[in-house]
């Protein structure tokens, strides 16, 4: 499988926690990392990371599992996720970073952010709820949300196959969560469908969706997770305004998080609004001094 070529970009592979993450870099100037989500990899920062690299050094892993890294056999909990950042962290010898990051990355990066304040400077997060309870918003409740697609990947075996099966699958749940503007190729939707039709990044898709579903996210409704005032770090949480969550959904401000809305975007904000995305992000980030 061959990386998508974006000049100015060189890639290499760090072994991590046990597995070994790919990573694509650029720029120099204080450390930024680029965290993606599902089912994306490193190519979806592609329309940012040029302006990014101008600033900072920029680090865009694949999450294991996930695009050019290993996929090793695991329960794919966020956690591990998290685990994994802080160990590139520290094998790339970074006391302090800043964080933007979407989806899993972002939620991942949250843990870290609880976990290891100390070694966040600033983050922004996109599109994600945090990791607890967030009210409902009841008249939408009949919304098709994003949730929908993981029952189906998150049953064993059943969710593997359908990854493996084609593009269809992927393509139709990257076009559900987009905003009404976006207009994806083929090729795009395609960059980010053929890496998980190998059986083991498919596998990992799924115990990603089944550990959420059956240990992480019963434990937040639950309240067994961390509280809003835990969080140390500053934090900017961008949400698309069309997207599925940020219309079922109703994320709350806390005392080091402030939280947007990105109009006419959905769910993919680096991709659908990328100019908004660094006019927001950059003084945030800058403003760590």
């Amino acid at each position: 499988m061959e990386l998508p070529a974006i000049a100015g970009i060189t890639h290499r592979r760090v072994p991590v926690n046990g597995t070994e993450l790919h990573l694509a870099c650029a720029g120099e100037g204080r450390p930024l990392l680029l965290l993606h989500g599902w089912p994306q990899h490193w190519w979806s920062w592609r329309k940012v990371i040029g302006e990014l690299a101008a600033r900072h050094r920029v680090i865009a892993p694949d999450l294991r599992g996930w695009g050019w890294s290993e996929a090793p056999p695991g329960d794919y909990a966020k956690a591990v996720f998290a685990a994994d950042l802080l160990a590139l962290l520290d094998a790339e010898g970074i006391d302090r970073v800043s964080i933007i990051a979407h989806d899993w990355g972002a939620y991942a990066a949250f843990l870290l952010a609880l976990a290891h304040p100390r070694r966040i400077e600033r983050m922004v997060t996109l599109d994600i709820p945090p990791p607890w309870p967030e009210p409902l918003r009841p008249r939408h409740l009949g919304t098709p949300l994003l949730l929908t697609y993981q029952l189906p990947l998150a049953l064993p075996g059943v969710g593997a196959r359908i990854l493996t099966s084609g593009p269809a699958f992927v393509r139709a749940v990257i076009r559900a969560g987009s905003g009404p503007g976006m207009r994806w190729t083929e090729d795009e939707l395609d960059a980010y469908a053929v890496p998980l039709r190998e059986p083991a990044r498919a596998a990992a898709s799924s115990a990603c969706y089944r550990t959420f579903l059956t240990r992480e996210l019963p434990a937040v409704i639950a309240g067994r997770g961390p509280r809003p005032d835990q969080l140390r770090v500053p934090t900017l949480l961008l949400m698309g305004s069309h997207s599925p969550l940020q219309r079922a959904l109703a994320p709350r401000a806390a005392p080091q998080l402030s939280v947007e809305q990105v109009a006419g975007a959905g769910h993919f904000i680096p991709e659908e609004a990328p100019g908004e995305l660094l006019a927001r992000a950059l003084p945030f980030l800058a403003a760590a001094g």
